[in-house]
């Protein structure tokens, strides 16, 4: 019997997927092709977002003297973001093989694209490429962890957590030793079939 958590979270996984294709149709709307890794615009597009565009030396020094001050706090991050990137990619690497779990995709989760966009200048675009590079690195930390959670450790909790990762919806009701014992350490080597697609 399939649990009303499970079920619920699998609906919300098909919504997921209508969002990616409602999300694909952008493409349409703005006027851009994606071939392979390169975006383009189309040139009436061009033209129009470039009305848009701040010039750099405008742009360089913030008028709100708050975002001036966070400058130091934003991009002091990097150290510790650069530290969980070498310590992620050793573990991933190492224990996933040893696990034998599917490797998470990189490029899938730390995606640039915002360089082109005509519409933002140079130190935007050096902004976006940080804010990429970060919110990506933790995105792919976190699928790391949820297939190792799933591996490990793949019990739904009593009470509902604030977020759950996409694994979740495979874990074991709370209290079911059962669907407990055939998901510890993928017995059946089932789980990880899809991520491995």
């Amino acid at each position: 019997m399939t649990s009303k958590i499970k079920e619920i979270l699998e609906k919300i996984e098909q919504l997921n997927e209508s969002l990616r294709k409602e999300h694909a149709r952008l493409s349409e709307k703005y006027g851009f092709l994606i071939e392979e890794k390169k975006i383009t615009f189309l040139k009436k597009i061009k033209e129009r977002n470039r009305r848009f565009k701040i010039p750099a030396w405008k742009y360089a020094v913030p008028v709100n003297i708050r975002h001036f001050l966070s400058i130091p706090f934003i991009y002091s991050m990097i150290i510790p973001a650069l530290i969980l990137d070498l310590f992620i990619t050793v573990y991933h690497h190492a224990a996933f093989s040893l696990y034998k779990i599917p490797k998470v995709k990189r490029k899938e989760y730390i995606v640039y694209d915002r360089q082109f966009l005509d519409y933002l200048n140079w130190v935007q675009k050096i902004h976006c490429v940080y804010c990429t590079y970060v919110n990506g690195l933790f995105a792919y930390s976190l699928e790391i962890a949820a297939r190792t959670e799933r591996y490990w450790c793949p019990i739904k909790a009593a009470r509902k957590p604030k977020f759950s990762h996409g694994w979740y919806k495979d874990f074991a009701d709370y209290g079911d030793p059962e669907e407990w014992d055939k998901k510890f350490n993928d017995h059946d080597q089932k789980a990880f079939k899809k991520a491995k697609k």
